[in-house]
């Protein structure tokens, strides 16, 4: 029988409650409050999220490469829970969620056309289109999935191979030992949950804003509170849902769908887009971002971009932050069976390559339209009313199929927040309740029920009343990723030290009885 952890729940429950119930009453001085408390924080720390980040990305090659590498989560003997297939695909959507849907086309037009002052970068040039795209690729591939391997890896080790608890509290096993499943572990787990929900919250606002456009664009339904909050309740209900069917029903079933939808699309986006010119940018930005890899991933750091490093990379830092100690929870808890260099390559390099794909493709297309008109007809749309969520569709109705497609995308926004929020819910849930000792075993629904209809309601609050103009909606996305992503970032960088006590001392993750194996 399940048990409520009381210090655990019931804080950042109350806590969260209460500024929905403000927000309710006065949101405009709410959300003030809570852009102050945002700006207080980028400015002293902004630059911590820019150095961190490629610390967490340096450690997981340098895991891939030790001794550490060789060792297996659950022992020499251990079976996969997953085959490889669903595995990856169960990885992908949980951790790329409607991030990628959303701002892989409209992203790029705001680099496009407002490049960092200090690179002296012509708006509107081919230089600053190569300079967007090769921005896509370092906010949405191997730094940020590196802050997600590093933490999954080391709960996958402790969970699987030093049989500590569920708890968010294991990952820093190695740095306290067993203290830390006192009441550091109890207000670790109670911490983090409040970081997940800012982190949800954010990526549910993103899609609700995507979905609204697309009713908006498909049936002619307009931004509105009304319309904004039908569309978080159908996802919340959709979402706690699948989770409450449990990780072998729900989430790996969505998990498959929606990996082979992503493909389907991304390849009609290839062959009915300007397929020679994605496959010859694309490879020309990538280049440029290979290249300038550490000066770009510290702009804002080491030049005086500091506004727009705040409005863009730590944004990403802190959005990817806020979701990675709860998603670490799912990833290695589901990997039993592999070994570290394996855990790697999944949950990285995999993750990467994919998004790094579908960048060259979504993000290739919209500078593609954009760049070559003389009018820019998608900043133009950008600059409108909710027009980040209204780019993708402006695209689609450019190729064939232009209806299909637009429904496809439509129904995967919708499906893709689905899927990665359940698996969160349910790793929330799960550190939420006392017993859980087997992949099998599911928290109670209640608890689900509990966290999903507070992240929508946090969600439809953020997106409906946070900006204005052009910048409705993405304001409080990014106010909630920055306040979601500091309380995390302060544990990964625990996690850091832990990592490195692990690869200095990798015979302590040998299961009795068994060897390492690859």
């Amino acid at each position: 029988m399940n048990q409520l952890r009381p210090f655990v729940f019931w804080p950042p429950f109350l806590v969260l409650i209460g500024v929905c119930g403000a927000s309710l009453a006065n949101p405009q001085a709410v959300i003030g409050v809570i852009s102050t408390l945002n700006t207080a924080m980028m400015n002293s720390f902004g630059w911590l999220f820019s150095v961190s980040a490629l610390l967490f990305f340096g450690l997981c090659l340098a895991a891939y490469v030790s001794p550490l590498g060789r060792i297996r989560l659950g022992g020499a003997q251990a079976r996969p829970f997953l085959s490889r297939w669903r595995w990856f695909a169960v990885t992908l959507c949980t951790t790329i969620a409607t991030g990628i849907l959303f701002w892989g086309t409209a992203e790029p037009l705001f680099h496009l056309h407002a490049p960092p002052p200090s690179l002296a970068i012509e708006p509107n040039s081919r230089a600053a289109a190569r300079f967007a795209v090769s921005t896509m690729y370092m906010h949405w591939s191997l730094i940020p999935y590196g802050m997600y391997t590093l933490a999954g890896l080391m709960f996958a080790l402790v969970y699987h191979n030093l049989n500590q608890p569920f708890s968010l509290g294991s990952m820093l096993f190695p740095v306290f030992g067993h203290r830390v499943h006192r009441s550091l572990g109890t207000l670790i787990d109670s911490i983090c949950l409040f970081c997940l929900v800012a982190g949800m919250s954010a990526s549910l606002g993103a899609g609700i804003l995507i979905i609204t456009g697309g009713l908006q664009e498909l049936a002619g339904i307009s931004y509105s509170i009304l319309s904004m909050g039908c569309v978080a309740a159908a996802i919340v209900l959709a979402f706690v849902a699948s989770a409450a069917s449990g990780l072998l029903r729900g989430i790996r079933i969505l998990s498959e769908i929606n990996l082979s939808i992503f493909i389907l699309l991304g390849f009609f986006m290839f062959v009915a887009g300007p397929t020679t010119f994605l496959l010859s940018f694309g490879a020309e930005a990538m280049g440029e971002y290979l290249t300038h890899f550490l000066e770009r991933s510290l702009l804002g750091t080491l030049t005086p971009d500091v506004d727009w490093a705040r409005s863009w990379t730590i944004f990403n830092w802190t959005n990817w932050l806020a979701w990675t100690p709860i998603t670490a929870l799912f990833l290695g808890k589901i990997a039993r069976g592999y070994t570290v260099r394996q855990f790697i390559v999944y949950n990285l390099f995999l993750p990467a390559l994919f998004a790094c794909l579908w960048i060259m493709v979504f993000s290739g297309t919209s500078i593609h339209m954009d760049l070559l008109s003389s009018d820019s007809p998608l900043y133009a749309v950008l600059n409108q009313e909710g027009g980040a969520s209204r780019v993708i569709f402006s695209i689609l109705n450019k190729l064939p199929l232009s209806v299909l497609t637009s429904v496809v995308f439509f129904l995967t926004a919708f499906l893709s927040y689905v899927t990665a929020a359940d698996s969160n819910t349910s790793a929330m849930s799960g550190i939420s309740v006392k017993g859980l000792k087997t992949i099998e075993e599911e928290p109670p629904f209640f608890v689900k029920a509990v966290w999903g209809i507070l992240i929508g309601l946090i969600a439809w609050i953020m997106v409906s009343f946070a900006g204005d103009g052009r910048e409705k909606g993405l304001e409080g996305v990014k106010i909630l990723s920055n306040l979601g992503g500091f309380p995390a970032l302060v544990l990964l960088l625990l996690v850091a030290v832990g990592m490195v006590k692990c690869m200095l001392n990798p015979g302590q993750f040998l299961v009795p009885d068994s060897s390492s194996a690859e």
